[in-house]
């Protein structure tokens, strides 16, 4: 499978070196050119991958490599224009989230792909972390989401906002998980260090009666990226970056009073450590480490991809699941906007922003 990679800056330069790992093990995928309209970054590609590299897309195809599929990891105000063109000729496609920048643009790229019958995945990439790889199908029926996703800031991304840049992940996640329409959105957002929202807390109510939080922050002075949710007498913590698993069960013999704190993560720690405790006649939680299989989420994404290519079946992260992320993101935007306004913040704007 012959495969190119549009757009190199920190993204891009990632999907490069993952396709070059997976072709030097065998894995039957050869990388044979990049999209880069930076000279100087051109130049460095072509010499680190010897592969050539072309300004637009257009060129690309204009040099019949043979391309069957290939990365976007442009801005993404440039993903319906590079990924329109590419589905037209005829590759399947990974696009780095989100898959577009309207939801305009997205639903065209969903009709584009199933009119010519070629693989659209959005690069959710957390769909692919270990840890959420290993709880899927142990979910039951989770009523209360807390995720919170914390990020030093750096100029990389600043062409969208937090919510599109870091909290689309967590949204992605949820959507899935919850598996209802989404009844209720509440937002409020701030830029600080850039004319767009750096950070956001929203709150998202399901109609299955699913409630979830979110908090993401690209101005934090540490990094966090976790999610907790709660099920029927069951709380599960995922730790992205530590790839770790916990589940934390009641039985019933804890009584009502108690369980109710812990499931809404109240319980005193000298309670919890009493209730854990094996001198305690009646236990009641029981604390279990999934096991996790490690792997980099890039790779297993890429893997993934490379897999419905070859078999032509859906992507585990499918182009409506990537197109109803955005769109929720999109109202979360809306919805902090109309916030801002009513709170009288609209100063701390720039115009367009």
């Amino acid at each position: 499978m012959r495969v190119a990679v549009a757009g190199t800056g920190a993204f891009g330069r990632n999907h490069l070196r993952v396709y070059r790992e997976l072709e030097s093990a065998g894995f039957g995928v050869a990388l044979v050119a990049a999209v880069e309209p930076d000279d100087a970054r051109a130049a460095d590609i072509a010499a680190k991958y010897a592969i050539p590299t072309f300004s637009t897309v257009d060129d690309l195809l204009a040099a019949d490599l043979k391309v069957n599929a290939a990365t976007v990891a442009v801005p993404t105000v440039h993903h319906h224009a590079v990924a329109s063109t590419l589905l037209q000729a005829g590759l399947d496609l990974l696009v780095e989230k989100p898959l577009a920048a309207t939801l305009v643009e997205a639903d065209e790229l969903v009709a584009l792909a199933a009119k010519h019958e070629r693989i659209l995945q959005p690069g959710h990439l957390e769909r692919f972390n270990p840890a959420v790889l290993a709880v899927q199908p142990q979910l039951r029926r989770p009523m209360f989401f807390e995720s919170h996703r914390l990020s030093i800031f750096t100029p990389r991304s600043l062409d969208v906002d937090v919510v599109l840049d870091l909290m689309i992940h967590d949204l992605d996640i949820v959507l899935t998980f919850a598996a209802s329409p989404v009844r209720e959105v509440r937002a409020v957002g701030l830029p600080i260090l850039s004319p767009k929202v750096d950070i956001a807390n929203v709150r998202v109510e399901f109609e299955s009666g699913c409630v979830a939080n979110f908090t993401a922050s690209r101005v934090s002075t540490e990094r966090v990226r976790k999610l907790r949710f709660f099920e029927p007498r069951q709380y599960v913590s995922i730790d992205y970056a530590r790839q770790d698993l916990l589940v934390i069960r009641l039985d019933a013999t804890v009584p009502a009073e108690i369980a109710a704190a812990v499931a809404a993560g109240k319980a005193d720690p000298a309670l919890l450590a009493k209730l854990t405790s094996g001198d305690h006649p009646s236990p009641g939680l029981s604390f279990v480490k999934t096991a996790v299989t490690q792997g980099e989420p890039l790779r297993l994404e890429i893997e993934s991809f490379l897999h419905a290519v070859r078999t032509r079946q859906q992507p585990r992260v499918t182009a409506r699941q990537g197109r109803d992320a955005l769109a929720l993101a999109l109202e979360i935007q809306s919805t902090m906007a109309a916030h801002a306004h009513r709170a009288g913040l609209d100063d701390f704007f720039e115009p367009g922003a």
